[in-house]
């Protein structure tokens, strides 16, 4: 080999090198920190699919807990689908709790009503008068616990002498025919 060929084969080498360190090194480097960073992603998918896998139980509890409390709450609504009788038995509802209570209700104003949905509300206020707070409180209570399920909406007592009286809005809740015959 002549002293020309060598250096050649030196300046290749050296050029190598170079390029080596110039090109290879962050090559290398960028393939394992692309793989490390693969590695960390598919870690982390990993995790969120076991959280997945461990909340699907809590999910489908949840799930069949609602579909339970719609069910009853579908079991306590009110199941006539006109206006008058839905208010008739709000009436006849309140003035049996409050007969048990102790409370006379000295008039009914004329029920309102709204639809929505396939969902009918019914509104029924009626004027109270009793002699105790307690009695009063026992009367919500019992609505508060009726089957079919009632709701108080508008409440208001003020006291004359020995004597509360004021003013209850009881609503009451149906499927309207619309939603029935959907459901059905």
């Amino acid at each position: 080999m002549t002293k020309r060929e060598k250096n050649i084969l030196i300046l290749a080498s050296v050029v190598g090198v170079v390029f080596i360190l110039t090109q290879g090194l962050p090559s290398i480097k960028s393939f394992y920190g692309d793989r490390n960073d693969r590695i960390s992603q598919l870690e982390t998918d990993v995790q969120r699919q076991q959280r997945l896998i461990e909340d699907a139980q809590l999910w489908s509890e949840r799930r069949e807990a609602v579909q339970l409390r719609s069910t009853d709450l579908g079991e306590r609504l009110f199941q006539e689908n006109s206006i008058p009788l839905i208010s008739a038995n709000i009436q006849r509802l309140v003035r049996e709790y409050a007969t048990e209570a102790g409370v006379n209700i000295t008039s009914t104003k004329l029920a309102e009503s709204m639809s929505a949905d396939g969902w009918l509300l019914v509104e029924q206020e009626l004027s109270i008068l009793t002699d105790s707070q307690g009695n009063i409180m026992d009367l919500l209570n019992s609505i508060e616990t009726s089957d079919p399920l009632l709701g108080v909406s508008d409440f208001s007592v003020r006291r004359n002498r020995n004597q509360y009286s004021g003013t209850i809005t009881v609503v009451g809740f149906s499927r309207s025919d619309n939603a029935n015959a959907a459901a059905d």
